[in-house]
């Protein structure tokens, strides 16, 4: 059963503002309200239809009076920011954190809070060269986030779990993103691969998986509308390697001595160029892979874009032209290729 009236968080920035829209155009859907500490742009605003712009901060004990005094039924929680945002560590973690615990609290207290979607990342199960191949809903990370974006998901999913043991009677659904990418979204991954030349960590190839964003306002939807409680992994089906996704995207790859990773990633943090934080480059160094089975058997989802297509669509969309003229490239190639041959 379509729920009557939805709250929506972070609806000033893409995801949360895409969803609202989207949730629009059912009519089903009797009342969504969106809620952000700024009002969102004009072109996003005009996208969002009918819905209530609500302007509140979720750290802000009042947020019990939007929801009660609303007759909210179902809440989507998708204002978790992460290092891509603006804004030092510790605003980011009492909005992620602290945020969230009081939208719990108001949701308690609520006697017509049947539901509850929460946007998670798959980065709870950390990047470390233990990991498996593939992570399923039902394992840990081999070593725990010790700070970031991570660790704040890691403590808003602990908190999510202690609201459902004290109100059983909310259905609550996890989503578990892998990295999101696409011409319409910024995120760090985005503007990571939109530079020119792009850092790497000497020796190391990580593995990536990647969610097309319109999927993951798809996911999000249906997790909305439908009532399917649970914890699920959200990805697109198979891998790129890093350097696969650097020669597609058309950048140079600058591979960079473990020792020198600090300066450097100091360096783009000083431009505002991209925010290499100790988690990133973790990441980056060995990836990550999550297992899809439940979203496909259970949630009955299958993204519309793999990996490799979501991250062509990004090239394609962002209009990411060589940096280095590929008729170059394959002159330079023959040029290796016959000093080999005569070599040998």
């Amino acid at each position: 059963m379509a729920p009557n009236v939805v709250l929506v968080t972070g609806v000033s920035r893409f995801v949360g503002g895409s969803l609202a829209a989207r949730l629009t155009a059912n009519p089903a859907v009797e009342r969504i309200i969106g809620v952000d500490t700024v009002p969102p742009h004009r072109e996003l605003l005009r996208r969002m239809g009918r819905t209530e712009f609500v302007r509140a901060d979720i750290r802000n004990p009042l947020i019990s009076k939007v929801i009660t005094n609303s007759k909210v039924d179902t809440v989507v929680h998708v204002s978790m920011g992460d290092h891509s945002n603006s804004g030092n560590r510790s605003v980011l973690k009492e909005m992620n954190v602290l945020g969230t615990m009081q939208l719990l609290a108001a949701c308690q207290k609520s006697p017509t809070v049947r539901r509850m979607v929460v946007k998670s990342t798959s980065a709870v199960y950390g990047a470390s060269p233990r990991d498996p191949a593939m992570f399923t809903e039902d394992m840990g990370p081999k070593d725990l986030p010790f700070s970031g974006y991570a660790r704040d998901a890691a403590e808003v999913e602990g908190y999510v779990r202690g609201f459902g043991r004290r109100r059983p009677d909310v259905d609550i659904t996890i989503l578990r993103f892998t990295n999101l990418i696409g011409p319409r979204i910024d995120t760090v991954l985005t503007r990571y691969f939109a530079l020119p030349v792009i850092p790497t960590v000497l020796g190391y190839d990580a593995r990536l998986q990647m969610l097309h964003a319109e999927d993951a306002l798809e996911v999000l939807e249906k997790a909305t509308v439908e009532n399917i409680p649970g914890i699920y992994n959200v990805g697109g089906d198979g891998i790129l390697m890093l350097s696969q996704a650097i020669r597609r995207a058309g950048r140079v790859a600058m591979p960079v001595p473990s020792l020198a990773i600090s300066p450097v990633s100091s360096f783009f943090r000083s431009a505002r160029l991209v925010d290499s934080s100790p988690e990133q480059v973790r990441f980056l160094n060995f990836g990550r892979v999550v297992d899809t089975t439940r979203l496909r058997e259970q949630f009955g989802f299958t993204p519309g874009w793999t990996t490799r297509q979501a991250f062509d669509d990004f090239v394609r969309g962002r209009d990411l032209r060589p940096v280095v003229a590929p008729d170059h490239v394959a002159a330079v190639e023959r040029g290796i290729a016959g000093a080999v041959a005569r070599l040998r």
